[in-house]
């Protein structure tokens, strides 16, 4: 081998020392960065991470994102169910006097999965959502256990003219609630802010009911509960319908141009 020879492979060498080969560099492309560059090719960065354990990523330093869908439909759903319901049954519709069969809604549905939505509520950021959807998923469930003979509620007061009362202030401290939540909706929609203001009516209404005994109150707390319900659904169809699904959307209706 001659001298030229072995200074040609020195500086080749001292030169891939200094210049890496290219396929050494590595680096981002693309408008949101899919794209991993491997010297002069590019490779889809999820098909990537397959290689690296799929989902689970143990090799990558920051794991794919995943969005929440919104919760406040199936929260709404759940609330305007359980309130028609039991909004029927005060109203005194079709003669139904006990309110058992509103249990297991009030449980399952208006209770254990509006609680699931508040949650949800809470994971995407939107504290108002999470604070309704999970208190009223508490109330549903507390609501249960009064009627449930378990748990002794209404055994704690035989024998003694109380329960009534007890009920008042237990619906007045729901009512205080809602309307503090309404004050919050005020700079909404029209829809939006009127369903929490009725429920807050219905809880008062309810609540003056048992306080007094008069059923005439009860049954005005029925029918305003009733509209509540729908106001509920419609806020729920309002979240959900879009011009992509269906034909018909809402009409939202601010309360203020801020």
């Amino acid at each position: 081998m001659s001298s030229t020879d072995i200074q040609s492979k020195e500086h080749t060498n001292a030169d891939s020392e200094i210049h890496p080969p290219e396929i050494h560099r590595v680096s981002e492309a693309g408008n949101g960065g899919e794209f991993v560059v491997l010297g002069n090719k590019h490779y889809y960065k999820h098909e990537l991470m397959k290689a690296f354990g799929g989902n689970l990523n143990p090799g990558l330093a920051t794991p794919p994102k995943h969005q929440f869908a919104n919760p406040a439909p199936l929260g709404l759903s759940a609330f305007a169910f359980t309130t028609f319901v039991l909004s029927m049954y005060n109203a005194g519709a079709m003669g139904v006097k006990p309110p058992n069969v509103v249990l297991g809604a009030a449980a399952f549905y208006g209770g254990f999965i509006q609680m699931l939505a508040g949650i949800w509520e809470l994971a995407v950021g939107n504290t108002f959502g999470g604070t309704a959807l999970t208190s009223y998923g508490a109330f549903w469930l507390s609501y249960v256990a009064i009627l449930v003979p378990a748990f002794g509620i209404e055994a704690a007061y035989e024998g003694t003219d109380q329960m009534g009362n007890a009920v008042a202030f237990y619906l007045l401290a729901w009512s205080l609630f809602t309307f503090m939540l309404t004050i919050v909706t005020m700079k909404s929609t029209l829809f939006f802010f009127s369903l929490f203001f009725c429920l807050a009516v219905t809880f008062l209404l309810l609540s003056i009911a048992d306080f007094t005994g008069n059923s005439n109150v009860k049954t005005a707390g029925g029918v305003m509960g009733v509209i509540t319900a729908f106001l509920g659904w419609y806020n729920a169809w309002a979240g959900t319908a879009n011009k992509a699904n269906s034909y018909i959307t809402s009409w939202p209706i601010p309360l203020s141009k801020q």
